[in-house]
């Protein structure tokens, strides 16, 4: 409990700091966070494309697509707002071989390097999925359950710690190559993909969206525990499916710091 109450104080100075450093260009802050919601908008664009010519694809009319798109949305906000710019920084600290300030701290070094700096203009992105579930379900008639609104907070506590984990994997690469930026585009470009119902999916592409990177489980999923169309069994897989990616992550952390050649080397 002391460390929890720690660590939470650390992530506030951490939140406090980018905070700052942002709102010291306000225009910059203001001009970053419009673009956010340009980008928001473009998100829509290949819906009102696919669905003018069909009322429906795959079983998903396009006010249930909406809220796939704005699990989307709002996960981008975390992936480039929260979990991004610290973790590049730390390919940084790496490249030059700067991490031994960090690991010298009296701080786990993943928490450190995982809540270095934050954008806080993507919150924008958060607010425009907020805001497209809100003009979905008011173009479908109806709001969602309370045990739905529950599961797809689960989902989304599960979602962001599988794109952690799955970032920092990513990222451990730094360890054993000299630029990971390619590996860092492609996961970005495959994570665009998550903005479509799982279910226009099919064949390989399918399992590995759903098993292999979970792009299903981060918007798909959601979007259906808020329609009320999620099985539990899905939700406590989902859980537990998030638990063993952290701890795969977490060892793969472990294991590629050992081969960390410091600045002192």
């Amino acid at each position: 409990m002391v460390n929890a109450k720690r660590y939470l104080r650390l992530l506030g100075v951490q939140l406090k700091a980018s905070g700052l450093l942002a709102l010291q260009y306000r225009a910059d802050f203001l001009a970053e966070g419009l673009t956010s919601l340009a980008w928001t908008f473009t998100a829509l664009a290949p819906l009102f494309v696919v669905f003018n010519a069909r009322p429906s694809i795959e079983g998903w009319t396009f006010q249930e697509s909406l809220l796939v798109v704005g699990w989307f949305t709002l996960l981008q906000g975390v992936l480039e707002g929260a979990i991004s710019p610290s973790l590049t920084g730390m390919v940084e600290h790496i490249r030059k071989g700067t991490l031994d300030f960090v690991l010298l701290k009296p701080a786990d070094a993943q928490f450190l390097v995982s809540t270095q700096r934050f954008l806080p203009w993507r919150a924008v992105n958060v607010l425009s999925g907020v805001g497209l579930f809100v003009y979905a379900f008011v173009s479908l008639g109806r709001w969602p359950s309370l045990p739905g609104i529950f599961a797809s907070l689960v989902l989304l506590a599960t979602s962001m710690l599988i794109l952690y984990s799955m970032w920092i994997l990513v990222v451990s690469a730094a360890f054993f190559v000299v630029k990971v930026d390619n590996l860092t585009y492609l996961f970005t470009s495959i994570f665009d993909a998550a903005r479509w119902p799982s279910a226009v999916f099919r064949g390989s592409l399918a399992w590995v969206f759903t098993f292999i990177i979970p792009l299903a489980l981060m918007t798909t999923f959601p979007a259906l525990a808020l329609l009320g169309r999620l099985p539990w069994t899905w939700l406590v897989g989902a859980v537990v499916g998030a638990v063993a990616f952290a701890s795969v992550a977490r060892w793969v952390w472990l294991m590629s710091i050992r081969h960390y050649t410091s600045a002192s080397s």
